[in-house]
Parts: C-alpha cells; structure tokens; sequence
C-alpha cells in the first residue's frame, strides 16, 4: 500500500509495520504494509523494488524499526527513515491506527 499524505514528503513513501502479525492485527496505520522485521530482507527485493524510494518503517517502540532502517540501508536503500512506535508513526504521518 501506498501513503498518499498531506504533506508532499509523504506523497508515494512506502510506510511498513514490522511488528508481529498479532502486533499488527491487534493495531496498525491505515497505510502500512506488514513485513515482520525476521521477513525484512528476504521481502525487500520484491516487495520495495524501487531502492530510491522514501520508505518510513515503524514498529512499537522505535527499536525494530531502527534495525529495520539498519537493514534496509545495507541492502541499498538510500531513503529509509525510522518512524518510531505506532502512536509516533501515526503522528508524525498523519495516519490513523485501524484494528482487523
């Protein structure tokens, strides 16, 4: 999915949740996609084929998403930006936290 915010900075940036699949379902911004932070490599090179791209990652606390950003960075992405926990993420996109 992609986040078409308010912001231009936001306009086609990819916003991925790499929580739990139960973190996830139990709540999640409306824009996400999920890819767990253990998929994150593997998925990348399907899943985000434009290495350019801004991506924003997130998770629940900040810390595994800055690994994910970590991750990402190695892999050659050059716009990867850690977006912190959930409730942070959300803020800071303007996005809304939806339950499954």
């Amino acid at each position: 999915m992609i986040f078409h915010g308010t912001g231009a900075e936001h306009d086609n940036a990819l916003i991925i949740d790499v929580r739990t699949l139960k973190e996830f379902n139990d709540g999640h911004l409306a824009s996400a996609q999920h890819i767990p932070l253990q998929n994150i490599a593997k998925q990348s090179t399907t899943l985000l084929p434009d290495k350019g791209q801004k991506i924003y990652v997130y998770c629940r606390s900040g810390v595994r998403s800055g690994k994910a950003r970590n991750i990402l960075r190695q892999l050659g992405y050059s716009d990867v930006i850690n977006a912190g926990g959930l409730n942070v993420a959300g803020k800071l996109l303007s996005d809304e936290i939806i339950v499954n």
